[in-house]
């Protein structure tokens, strides 16, 4: 049987640190204990921005180059190219395609996925089945990149949250079992609790609605808690009963790095250890789609997991969107020098 697993992984984070404490500086009159009240919840301790002039697809660029370097694959060889992002270049033409030219990956197709920060385990999915049914299929580029905090209102406190990166991985062919099962999730009733109201088909860019600011991103009501707390161990039990394990005997989970209470609430609830859940939103800031394969990247470069380890990546989105995949490093995975 034709299996389909990750041989190497790549990230991207940026030069321009942001701490903080300049955003306490920044909202200390609009907003004065709005850091202090989410700084202990998220997690979030920093973040890093890139140079105003670049776009989505150049931070994508830097995570695929990274990850095509360790797996000694030249752009030339890639069949596909998938991106999954809600901060896209621009509404049309798709970000992949633009990345596509950036990288030189002159054979490939490409699409994107728009899934929020459940883009990533979606397109994941998506490319394993796509390598387990295509013989002709080789190299699939999937990358994950973020970089919503350019299209948010700088005066709006929730900017806190948003870090720019990416983050890549190389699925290929394989005789042993790597990506396995998937769940998935989704309330379309919540679409405009957190969201981008204008230059969409459904309200298309006006003068109004530019200087009303509806061209930026909003939360304008809270998700409730029990859309990750209660949604994202019902996905990981599915995934237990459709690929045949049991929690427990899962050596890493990687969770969407929006919210560190939130992960140890769902830790909790699987009766599973805080040390299970690899977490980076502490030095990254929320990278939103860019996060999961950021973290699995982190967790494989820190020697948490290697081949023989079984992880389950698990995104959550606005929406809301929710996918989850076990997957398993095999022996074909690359590690960093000198690992």
């Amino acid at each position: 049987m034709r299996h389909a697993a990750i041989v190497a992984t790549g990230i991207y984070v940026p030069e321009i640190e942001v701490p903080n404490a300049r955003l306490r500086a920044r909202f200390a009159e609009s907003a004065p204990d709005f850091v202090d009240r989410i700084e202990p919840a998220s997690g979030i301790l920093t973040r890093w921005y890139a140079p105003d002039d670049w776009a989505t697809s150049d931070l994508a660029l830097e995570a695929s180059r990274a990850c095509l370097a360790r797996a000694g694959v030249d752009p030339t060889e890639l069949d596909l190219v998938l991106v999954g992002t809600d901060s896209p270049d621009y509404i049309t033409p798709a970000t992949s395609v633009v990345l596509q030219h950036k990288l030189g990956a002159s054979r490939a197709g490409t699409f994107d996925v728009g899934c929020a920060c459940a883009s990533f385990p979606t397109a994941l999915g998506i490319a394993a089945g796509l390598v387990a049914t295509q013989p002709w299929m080789r190299n699939v580029l999937v990358v994950g990149a973020y970089m919503m905090r350019k299209l948010a209102d700088p005066s709006d406190p929730m900017i806190f949250l948003y870090g720019d990166g990416a983050g890549a991985a190389l699925v290929q062919p394989s005789d042993e079992p790597g990506l396995g099962a998937t769940a998935y999730l989704a309330d379309g009733a919540l679409a405009k609790d957190w969201y981008i109201a204008a230059g969409g088909t459904a309200e298309p860019m006006t003068v109004a609605a530019l200087d009303a600011g509806r061209h930026q991103v909003r939360m304008h009501r809270k998700y409730p808690p029990a859309v990750n707390e209660e949604g994202w161990p019902k996905m990981i039990h599915e995934l237990a009963a459709r690929d045949g394990f049991a929690p427990r005997d899962v050596d890493c989970f990687v969770f969407t790095q929006v919210r560190r209470r939130t992960i140890e609430k769902v830790m909790a609830r699987l009766e599973l250890p805080m040390e299970r859940a690899h977490l980076v939103m502490d030095k990254w800031g929320y990278t939103g789609s860019a996060c999961i394969p950021m973290a699995l990247h982190d967790a494989i470069d820190a020697g948490k997991i290697g081949p023989g380890s079984h992880v389950v990546l698990v995104g959550s989105g606005v929406g809301f969107d929710q996918a989850a995949i076990s997957l398993r490093l095999t022996s074909a995975l690359r590690l960093p020098e000198g690992a």
